[in-house]
């Protein structure tokens, strides 16, 4: 096996220079007195040497801090970069201790496969690098520890706890198996939490490739401990082979008929992932959008929500609005529409107010990214949400955050330069937008993709889509539930709404030029087109959100725009002043550098990300 990149050859810390002794006996004439305050603050004193972590190749230096935990070869310690203040947990494996080549050939192979995953419940992969002492693996720092440290806590949490936690950890498992990669060592203190209660799957030293892989998992939370713990190992050898287990008396029955599933004795007779998923466990019981931090160290209170009155708040907005006799002469209308709310699941719609403007397509012209903090930039539509917590495309604050997570990697450890690298030479095409008009003063945001496909993000947070051939209309009431009709069949009460989209897509068509030379998609290429999600204006530029997980910005002054998409890796596509676009490896741009107008696009998207969109 060949050895990362990033492993070179030992060579010791730089030792820091010891402070200067004080000077002995009083101070001179006029200096402070004891328990006085001093006219000038002193220095803030050196970090211990000690506990300073130097990348021989950077020389870029980490404050390793507290103990986060430990193994068998590595200690996990909290560290921060003392230039950027970003933090990280860094597992920290002696030199000493893989001195034989299948134990270095183990970490070498743990490396490898986890800087490729890029999942939203699997640890992310910063960086590494060695020294002659240690080999250091900068990781996501989930600050609230793991679910081993929950479990001591509390033992048991209650079942919507556990399907809160669990869908988690079958999405994270999934996104494994689909590229045929095995943990291996799926336990409590291998599920870390971060500091917003999500869920993170970690530590693959024991993980592999296969295929086809198989499914290992625990359910420790539910009942306390394992199915087949026993005092004796030979005891509990004998009840896993004849599946000898029993359950606590308090388990509802579907959480019953869910173990007794996954605990078949034969692989072949288990059920999927999916399977899972779709089973009464999940689908019949509560879920929480979030657990409350407390949840940690003692028993929530999760009460859900009325479904009755989410409907009704549901119905009401997505007919009226603010308007409350506007269909008073039409009952069947109102009727119609509520038996297709209906026949969808319990929804729950997020109304956004936005401030009247004129129709808009561009705004202010100068540009000051790098001085200015965006200005009046509330978010001015967005996509209602299902309310369940877990949609089947990505949430505003998913997109958000992956964004975050990507951009603060892709600048933390970005070298100078002064162009940008080498683009891809034929990056797959994407779907991007190439005009919009903003009329939220009356309607919502219309926008046209690239696929010609023409939408409007109405302000009752409804989504209204018509195809590119201009034949089929999709109708979106939240971001997970989704209605298509022909032209000519759309329901009387959603012809207003079918108006307003008519008139968009004739103003872009007549009036706006296509925002940039990218290649076009065909809509019949893109299987599930996206959906804006949320759209953020400052005085400088627009924010776009999509549940794809694209998210681009358009500058105003000089009309570049960027287009974050891809994610897996994450591509950087800029469209340049002239018109002219160039797509990028996130990582070639945090390897090489790129000019200074790229870099402050980035920034400035990221400061608009983190100052500006609620997650």
């Amino acid at each position: 096996m060949e050895p990362a990149a990033g492993f070179l050859s030992p060579r010791p810390f730089p030792r820091a220079a010891a402070p200067p002794a004080p000077p002995a006996g009083p101070g001179p004439p006029g200096s402070p007195k004891p328990g006085s305050e001093p006219e000038v603050l002193a220095e803030t004193p050196a970090p211990d040497p000690g506990r300073l972590i130097t990348d021989p190749r950077s020389g870029r230096t980490y404050f390793k801090g507290r103990l986060l935990g430990k193994g068998g070869f590595a200690r996990c310690y909290e560290a921060t970069d003392t230039e950027t203040g970003n933090a990280y947990a860094v597992k920290v494996i002696s030199q000493s201790r893989i001195t034989k080549p299948h134990q270095r050939e183990k970490i070498l192979n743990e490396i490898e496969l986890h800087r490729g995953l890029q999942h939203r419940h699997i640890v992310r992969f910063s960086h590494h690098f060695e020294d002659a002492d240690n080999i250091y693996i900068f990781l996501e720092l989930c600050s609230r520890k793991s679910l081993a440290h929950i479990w001591k806590a509390r033992h048991t949490l209650l079942e919507p706890e556990v399907r809160y936690y669990l869908r988690q950890i079958l999405s994270g498992l999934k996104y494994l198996h689909q590229r045929g990669i095995l943990h291996r060592d799926l336990k409590l203190g291998n599920f870390f939490i971060t500091e917003n209660m999500e869920l993170k799957m970690g530590d693959f030293g024991l993980a592999t490739r296969l295929e086809p892989p198989e499914h290992r998992k625990k359910y420790t939370l539910l009942c306390g401990s394992p199915p087949f713990e026993t005092v004796d190992l030979k005891e509990t050898y004998r009840c896993i082979k004849q599946v000898h287990y029993t359950l606590p008396a308090s388990l509802s029955l579907p959480a019953r008929q869910l173990l007794a599933a996954i605990l078949r004795a034969s692989p072949q007779d288990r059920p999927s992932i999916d399977q899972i998923l779709r089973h009464d466990f999940f689908t019949k019981g509560y879920t929480p959008e979030r657990l409350p931090v407390s949840s940690c160290v003692t028993v929530p209170d999760l009460t859900p929500l009325n479904p009755a009155k989410i409907l009704f708040v549901k119905v009401t907005k997505s007919l009226f609005g603010r308007k409350k006799n506007k269909n008073k002469n039409h009952p069947e209308e109102r009727d119609e529409v509520s038996c297709l709310v209906n026949g969808l699941t319990r929804t729950s719609i997020g109304h956004q107010d936005a401030r009247p403007e004129a129709p808009a397509a561009s705004g202010p012209a100068p540009l000051s990214l790098v001085e200015t903090a965006p200005e009046d930039s509330s978010p001015r539509g967005t996509l209602a949400s299902s309310g369940d917590g877990f949609e089947e495309g990505l949430t505003v604050a998913t997109v958000v955050e992956s964004a975050l997570c990507a951009l603060r990697n892709c600048l933390a450890f970005m070298p100078p330069a002064e162009q940008n690298p080498a683009p891809l030479a034929q990056p797959e095409p994407l779907v991007w937008v190439s005009k919009w008009v903003d009329y939220s003063n009356k309607f919502g945001f219309g926008y046209q993709l690239s696929s010609r496909r023409v939408a409007v993000l109405f302000n009752n947070g409804t989504h209204m889509a018509l195809s590119a051939n201009r034949k089929t209309v999709h109708y979106n009431p939240t971001s997970s539930k989704h209605l298509s009709f022909s032209v000519g069949a759309v329901p009387r009460a959603l012809q207003p709404q079918l108006g307003v989209l008519k008139y968009f897509a004739s103003y872009m068509e007549q009036r706006l030029m296509k925002g940039g030379d990218l290649p076009s998609v065909e809509e019949v290429e893109v299987p599930v087109p996206p959906l804006l999600l949320q759209w953020v204006k400052t005085d400088q530029a627009l924010l776009m959100l999509f549940s794809d997980g694209t998210i681009q910005v358009n500058f105003y002054g000089d009309h570049t725009k960027l287009i974050l998409s891809g994610w897996e890796p994450l591509l950087v596509t800029f469209v340049a002043r002239n018109r002219s676009a160039c797509t990028y490896l996130a990582s070639h741009l945090q390897q090489l550098g790129c000019s200074p107008d790229l870099r402050q696009r980035l920034h400035y998207a990221l400061r608009l990300l983190r100052d500006r969109c609620p997650v």
